[in-house]
């Protein structure tokens, strides 16, 4: 399979994207959204990881649509911040499916995904126009929480359902915790897009290097996702890291190799502070400066040798702990300030309660119609044998990390690289296995009696 959309359905769904008010979330016009954005996601994943044309890219950028996503996903984040935490609350609030719900969920974690496969490209990054300022904010925020949550060891340590298993989220405390999952996903993609954003920067308004170096001191974040590596974790003596959108257990001859995500924390380290422009910015004081050269006990010969680049980096920091550098340059310069998240948050306070309202009697309570309608797209939107499509390296086996060959026949949601493993992992699998055919069966009777 070449592609998923051809060029024309792509450029008609881009043209299509517009802004949505905070109450209308969840709303058929939405949903809309939802399933275009969706589809133009793993249209752009599929060209990013085949080498192909990036025509998704190219026409965010023609059509001036890079600013609209940064505005749906901060959307998100406001009402899963204000309305969410409410609507969860109401004793009314019983619905058939949460599957409306987690859509809604998912739809931020959808979004950072799209943004982190077109913004390697620095038109993508010059097309955010103002909105970078607003993007570059909402990293921040991602990643002091991921920071927050790893310093206390409070990363998460389950997987998030897949799209094959939505239909096992059965209750609100279940879609919380799913929650809590893709949030963590959502903070590591935050971490690429914002080393993508510092790939640029050159090319990106005075304001947004200022915010990054000196209202959020991005570097000194930076330092404490290196330490605290909320990454990794050692359960029982083995060593796992986050992989995928998976917990994978790392053999002992590849736990030194660096990752993608310990790799786009050091390039963007490497920008921050190597970059002429942000060594101008950047205000490198005793406490700074104490922090930065914490990264040298990191900087082993193993890890340069897998990113030579970072000898400049070890060089730096040799200079920098011997000398004190000259005190940033101070031009006068009009700020750019973010304004999508006060903007959103000015628009709806004093009125989260009645919007969670609206919306458990207006969208979060499908007819079985409507569900059945919601259940079809997405049926159609994440087929699995085009999501095969879509993952750059062959599926891993579910119980030892390694190359899957053959999948589970009866949910088809998991990989083995033999029968031995598929027999192994049996008792873990069971009860997930158990509920997708039951849930699928049942769905299939539904269907079959309707029609």
């Amino acid at each position: 399979m070449d592609s998923l959309l051809l060029h024309g359905e792509a450029e008609c769904y881009i043209q299509a994207l517009e802004r949505v008010a905070l109450r209308d979330i969840g709303s058929p016009r939405w949903f809309r959204q939802h399933d275009y954005i969706e589809k133009l996601n793993m249209q752009a994943i599929l060209q990013a990881s085949a080498n192909q044309e990036e025509f998704i890219k190219d026409l965010f950028v023609s059509h001036g649509k890079v600013p609209t996503l940064v505005y749906g996903m901060i959307l998100i984040e406001v009402w899963k911040q204000k309305v969410f935490p409410i609507l969860c609350k109401l004793q009314d609030f019983t619905p058939k499916s949460t599957f409306p719900l987690y859509m809604v969920i998912h739809h931020e974690a959808t979004i950072i995904n799209l943004l982190e496969t077109i913004l390697y490209h620095k038109e993508s990054c010059e097309a955010a126009d103002d909105a970078v300022v607003d993007l570059t904010d909402y990293c921040f925020r991602k990643l002091t929480l991921l920071a927050e949550c790893s310093a206390r060891r409070e990363i998460p340590t389950e997987e998030r359902t897949s799209h094959a298993e939505v239909s096992n989220i059965n209750s609100i405390q279940d879609l919380q915790n799913q929650s809590t999952m893709l949030e963590f996903e959502i903070s590591l993609k935050a971490l690429s897009v914002l080393r993508y954003i510092t790939d640029h920067v050159e090319s990106l308004s005075l304001s947004v290097l200022t915010r990054m170096l000196n209202t959020y001191n991005l570097p000194c974040v930076l330092v404490q996702l290196v330490e605290n590596s909320p990454w990794s974790r050692t359960s029982g003596g083995i060593m796992q890291k986050y992989e995928c959108g998976k917990w994978r257990e790392i053999p002992a001859e590849d736990r030194l190799k660096i990752t993608k995500l310990e790799g786009q924390v050091w390039i963007a380290l490497l920008n921050l502070l190597l970059k002429p422009d942000c060594q101008k910015k950047y205000d490198f004081n005793n406490v700074n400066k104490n922090q930065l050269l914490k990264l040298r006990g990191f900087l082993t010969e193993v890890v340069i040798d897998q990113l030579p680049n970072l000898a400049d980096l070890q060089r730096f920091l040799c200079h920098l702990a011997v000398t004190d550098p000259a005190p940033p340059k101070k031009d006068l310069i009009l700020e750019q300030l973010p304004e999508i998240w006060n903007e959103i948050v000015a628009e709806n306070s004093g009125k989260w309660k009645a919007i969670a309202k609206h919306q458990v009697t207006t969208v979060f309570n499908p007819s079985e119609s409507e569900l059945r309608e919601q259940a079809n797209m997405l049926s159609k939107t994440y087929n699995l044998d085009v999501m095969e499509c879509l993952i750059p390296d062959h599926p891993k086996c579910g119980a030892c990390g390694a190359v899957g060959a053959k999948r589970c026949s009866r949910c088809q949601g998991e990989w083995y690289c033999n029968r031995e493993c598929q027999v192994k992992h049996w008792p873990k699998h069971k009860p997930a296995c158990q509920m997708i055919a039951e849930a699928t069966e049942k769905l299939q009777e539904n269907l079959n009696i309707k029609n």
